[in-house]
């Protein structure tokens, strides 16, 4: 199933999973898989490597067995560090595979790889795409300004750019402030950019992983969230805890002001997503009409 016939019926509520490191046995990510089948995602997003990591054929592998389990697979899809004919090889194993849903990417610029540049960006990559096949496209968005760009404004032309070159519908990077999101949506819809956009949420699971992740979206902290952070850091079980109410109080601002979908980075943490699907199905699985 293409993701974008499902944001016609129901507010979408997915997943994020990444592949194991090649020193990793894959089964270790099969393990995640089943346990979040019975979740019923509406999809899983599986990460690819943005050049260096080896790990497009476990992506790929990974995909597949999220499709095997019933559930509909889409695949990130990075471009700065690939050949137009690098990512045609990669197209012909997802049609092997029968993915249809695409995450397009340009991917982190990794200092000790010299991009190729063949996609400089990722509407590069979209274009690309929509003379290869008929695959739903989504593209990445970042509520607080992508690090690259001057000026969040900047960043949404460059993003139009994305949705005119034919991005059915948008992922937002992890935010922690819901105002930061609304203000955002304001923006691009003025520009008229009417695409579905799910909010991407990151639950809480330790705060060196919180820090890091930071830096590299540069997402803001609000202050009650510092608080939890600061108050929890050495209880292990209690951060995780707040981390997990924290989303899912964000997920139920979000439902009730009518976002088009969540996308829950999930860290291949199962029992953290199974917390936070348990709470919100309720609230996310209802019919548009």
């Amino acid at each position: 199933m293409k993701v974008r016939e499902i944001f016609e019926k129901k507010t979408v509520f997915s997943f994020e999973v990444f592949p194991p490191k090649k020193t990793s046995s894959i089964d270790v990510i099969y393990q995640t898989l089943d346990e979040l089948h019975d979740l019923h995602p509406d999809f899983i997003s599986v990460t690819f490597s943005a050049g260096g990591s080896g790990n497009a054929q476990f992506a790929c592998d990974i995909a597949s067995r999220i499709k095997e389990n019933g559930i509909t697979p889409m695949i990130h899809l990075p471009c700065i560090n690939y050949t137009k004919d690098e990512i045609s090889a990669t197209l012909a194993e997802i049609n092997k595979r029968g993915i249809e849903n695409i995450l397009a990417l340009r991917g982190d610029i990794n200092s000790d790889i010299p991009p190729k540049r063949e996609f400089a960006h990722a509407s590069d990559l979209i274009t690309f795409l929509r003379q290869q096949g008929e695959y739903d496209i989504a593209g990445a968005c970042y509520p607080e300004c992508h690090p690259d760009s001057d000026t969040l404004d900047e960043d949404i032309d460059n993003l139009k750019r994305k949705v005119d070159a034919g991005a059915d519908h948008l992922i937002t990077q992890l935010f922690f402030d819901n105002d930061s999101y609304y203000d955002f949506l304001d923006k691009v819809r003025a520009k008229g950019i009417n695409v579905p956009i799910e909010a991407g949420i990151m639950p809480v699971v330790n705060k060196n992983q919180i820090e890091r992740m930071v830096t590299t979206c540069g997402a803001s902290l609000p202050r009650k969230f510092v608080k939890i952070m600061q108050r929890y850091e050495h209880q292990p079980e209690a951060l995780r805890d707040a981390g997990i109410a924290y989303a899912i109080n964000q997920i139920v601002d979000l439902a009730a002001s009518g976002v088009d979908g969540i996308h829950l980075y999930t860290m291949n943490n199962a029992y953290v997503a199974r917390k936070i699907s348990e709470a919100v199905t309720g609230i996310i699985n209802y019919d548009r009409a």
